[in-house]
């Protein structure tokens, strides 16, 4: 009678602490949602772009070793300058290497784009990058910062309610030294407007 007791108490007190938790994650949920919806509907959206407008990343972000070697593996990349350490410190021993693993350019390039999303392009998507400049190496335990600044902007002209923006961008590492560079092409709607699919009607 004793052990029959315990265990509906332990059960009972499994299904408390399992219903606290899903009404945790729901209040989770619902604070994330709400802090999306909040930070689309702040912008930025396309009439708040000005050509020689500068925007600078809020935060920095540290590449890990294992960071570069998923990204290679991921994207079928063979040469061992990201991956193989006994490589790098017999073929690539001197300046700037020094024997150590270089992190995937195009990692890089991806994190210096996504740390301007939410002040750049949160409202629209990208249509292109241009003039990549891979300046200096970046290695495992650098610190990435990004820069930008708005050289073109001009309405589409297929698509009613949206604008496309240019911008040129800039990545530094924790020196201050610029380890890349290019230009991100992106559209962003305008105030109110929502993608409908429909093109614009060709004036003839």
């Amino acid at each position: 009678m004793k052990e029959n007791l315990i265990k509906a108490v332990t059960v009972i007190q499994k299904r408390k602490a399992f219903r606290k938790y899903i009404m945790l994650m729901k209040k989770t949920y619902n604070v994330l949602r709400e802090y999306v919806l909040m930070s689309s509907q702040e912008g930025p959206y396309f009439e708040d772009f000005k050509v020689g407008q500068k925007f600078k990343s809020k935060i920095g972000r540290t590449v890990t070793e294992t960071d570069n070697i998923w990204f290679t593996l991921l994207t079928n990349n063979s040469n061992q300058i990201h991956f193989n350490k006994d490589y790098t410190e017999r073929v690539f021993s001197g300046d700037p290497f020094k024997g150590r693993l270089v992190v995937n350019g195009f990692l890089t390039l991806a994190i210096v784009a996504g740390l301007l999303v939410e002040e750049t392009s949160q409202n629209g998507f990208m249509l292109g990058i241009e003039n990549v400049k891979f300046l200096h190496p970046v290695f495992p335990g650098d610190t990435i910062y990004a820069e930008a600044e708005v050289i073109e902007t001009r309405e589409s002209k297929s698509r009613p309610g949206f604008g496309i923006v240019r911008i040129r961008t800039y990545g530094y590492n924790q020196n201050g030294e610029k380890v890349i560079e290019f230009d991100r092409v992106f559209m962003v709607r305008k105030r109110g407007a929502m993608w409908t699919g429909e093109k614009a009607e060709k004036k003839t």
